[in-house]
């Protein structure tokens, strides 16, 4: 049975999901909950605990959910594999990515030292992959933080694009061009 401070979260993560974060207040959780508006407080001392735990909890599942796609193939396949879990969740859930990717937020994930750190689900596993290709001899030898940096950045900005309404293709043509965009990152970086 899920306590209290657990299912007012889930109530927070399912609005800032479907409607995004401003539309995630302390009331309306506590009305979804079930619990009064003043009980919350007994969980949650405030709006930003409450949503730093939601951002918690979705990078938790984030970085269990992703990488299993392409699993034991060769590091190509799981990289491509890795750029389906990201516009899945990007495409799938665009409140919480926008979010958890691109909002200012207070303790968001900063690059380097929280990548380098391993802080960043979708990132340390790209990392990895990155530094693999660069011992197998498949990518040249560079710093493999600004490797992948380089490798993500571009189909970021072709979500944030499409998010906004300025990239007119249906889903399925953007994510071709998703990976088409990568490999021609991917061509540049090669050995």
């Amino acid at each position: 049975m899920k306590t209290t401070s657990e299912r007012l979260a889930e109530v927070a993560h399912d609005i800032l999901v479907r409607e995004g974060p401003e539309a995630v207040t302390m009331r309306r959780v506590a009305d979804a909950a079930g619990v009064t508006a003043m009980a919350i407080y007994k969980h949650y001392p405030n709006r930003q605990a409450l949503l730093g735990v939601v951002v918690d909890r979705a990078f938790r599942s984030l970085e269990t959910g992703w990488g299993l796609r392409g699993a034991g193939g060769d590091w190509e396949s799981r990289l491509f594999g890795l750029l389906e879990d990201f516009l899945d969740f990007a495409l799938g859930t665009p409140h919480l990515y926008t979010y958890l990717m691109t909002e200012r937020r207070e303790h968001a994930r900063r690059f380097p030292d929280d990548f380098t750190g391993g802080r960043s689900p979708a990132f340390t596993h790209l990392v990895a992959l990155v530094e693999e290709a660069m011992r197998a001899g498949r990518l040249r030898d560079d710093d493999p933080l600004e490797v992948t940096l380089a490798l993500t950045s571009g189909v970021q900005g072709l979500v944030q694009l499409h998010l906004g309404g300025r990239v007119g293709l249906p889903e399925e043509e953007f994510r071709a061009l998703c990976r088409r965009t990568v490999r021609r990152v991917l061509d540049g970086v090669k050995a």
